[in-house]
């Protein structure tokens, strides 16, 4: 579930830090970037590409960071609509990113006093991304070890200089590729090696409660019960004292609804369903947007073999928030319900399937209702 579509240039000068000193909007760094970024929030995807398609046939990207942009939000496009052969040609028509042709004093008429790579980060990150969507795990595994290597060698640069502003930014870069990491080595039960991922955060003060929670769930699935517990309440720990590493990008909200999807967590690990569905009843009060809380709510439910309030909770969740809790994981519990409960379940799951394809982004996975 993806992330930030924001693209980040990847190294700004040496002396001047750029976010002490940045443009004045997404238009002033890049033709119509701010129509770009509005699309991909939208999930249009399909219209990015058509957008970048007019801008390169018509020659309305006159600068060399200007077609690298374009370039970026053509291959994220790519890739969210599953056209992974072709957003894999695209980014190799770049060839080297640390290529002199994508250094800004390459242009010093254009740039004036910036220097550094202006390829950027979301670029690196989908190239990294792109080989497990082709099937060579071992290949992505290593471009996310060498990229992870890139960014700390940047934390280091930056904070030589004391760029303050721009440590920040790569350290939860840092936290974001590690929690792509311990993902896939996660869904190859390779325990150990997410546990020494995560530990090493910690053993350096890296306060992140995403990556303190995530630690808990890996000790839960190797059975460590009581140290899963212990995790959890280090999280908790975190929250009442405020601590919230400059890496993490929690709000209050986020942080709070962490702790109590937390909590449920352990009650429904104990098949506790009725004290798991009040944790996460807080978590929607606070967030009816939290699909987490909402898809583990109903679930919870199920168990207790409520099927019909269970669906009501899904249901109703798609009524009041329907861009943001409209996701394949959601829609196939549901489904699978509808399965459970209704003889005429087929016209059920239609009447959703054509609710979907009228409201959902370009990228939604429309297979997920089993018509």
């Amino acid at each position: 579930s993806l992330g930030f579509v924001v693209v980040a240039l990847d190294e700004p000068s040496p002396t001047i830090d750029p976010l002490t000193n940045q443009f004045g909007s997404l238009n002033d760094l890049s033709h119509e970037l701010a129509s770009l970024q509005d699309l991909a929030m939208r999930g249009s995807w399909r219209s990015i590409l058509d957008k970048v398609s007019r801008a390169r046939s018509l020659d309305l990207l006159t600068k060399p960071d200007d077609h690298l942009i374009y370039l970026s939000y053509n291959v994220l496009a790519l890739t969210k609509l599953r056209r992974f052969s072709d957003a894999s040609n695209e980014l190799d028509s770049l060839h080297d990113f640390n290529s002199h042709h994508y250094k800004y004093e390459t242009y010093p008429k254009l740039y004036h006093t910036r220097s550094g790579s202006m390829v950027p980060f979301s670029l690196r990150f989908i190239h990294a991304q792109l080989p497990f969507k082709l099937g060579n795990r071992q290949e992505g595994l290593d471009c996310f070890y060498l990229l992870l290597n890139f960014i700390r060698q940047k934390i280091k640069d930056k904070g030589i200089h004391s760029l303050q502003e721009s440590v920040k930014i790569w350290r939860k870069r840092e936290v974001f590729v590690l929690h792509c990491l311990i993902g896939h080595h996660l869904g190859a039960k390779e325990f150990n090696v997410c546990l020494d991922l995560i530990r090493h955060l910690i053993n350096h003060d890296y306060l992140d409660p995403v990556l303190v929670s995530k630690l808990g769930y890996i000790q839960m699935q190797i059975g460590d019960f009581e140290g899963a517990k212990g995790s959890f309440h280090r999280v908790e720990t975190m929250l009442n004292e405020r601590k919230n590493d400059d890496s993490s990008a929690l709000s209050e909200v986020e942080f709070r609804n962490l702790v109590n999807r937390n909590k449920a967590l352990v009650f429904l690990v104990g098949k506790d369903y009725v004290s798991a569905v009040r944790e996460y009843e807080e978590c929607m009060e606070r967030d009816p947007a939290d699909v987490v809380a909402v898809n583990n709510k109903a679930l919870c439910l199920m168990y207790l073999r409520d099927l019909s309030d269970s669906i009501k909770v899904l249901e109703n969740s798609l009524e009041r928030v329907p861009t943001v809790a409209l996701n394949e994981t959601l829609a196939v519990n549901l489904c699978s319900m509808y399965e459970l409960a209704y003889v005429n379940h087929s016209e059920i799951k239609r009447t959703l399937s054509n609710w979907i394809a009228r409201v959902a982004p370009d990228d939604f996975d429309a297979s997920c209702t089993r018509v």
